[in-house]
């Protein structure tokens, strides 16, 4: 595992609860963060990563 895939680990998780702190702020809120949310959380939840993308380092993800 090299640095690109921990960083790759951890801006998964990050995205996660960013993703569910909007969704939550929102809802308690009444304000449309609701949908911000919605984009880090799904992005998260597919685990997508645009370091890996444009650096193209990370180890292969196994399907």
């Amino acid at each position: 595992m090299n640095k690109y895939d921990k960083i790759r680990n951890f801006c998964r998780k990050f995205r996660i609860i960013i993703g569910i702190l909007l969704i939550a702020a929102g809802v308690y809120t009444g304000i449309f963060w609701f949908y911000l949310g919605v984009i880090p959380l799904i992005v998260g939840l597919i685990d997508f990563c645009p370091i890996c993308i444009f650096t193209k380092k990370c180890t292969p993800k196994n399907l």
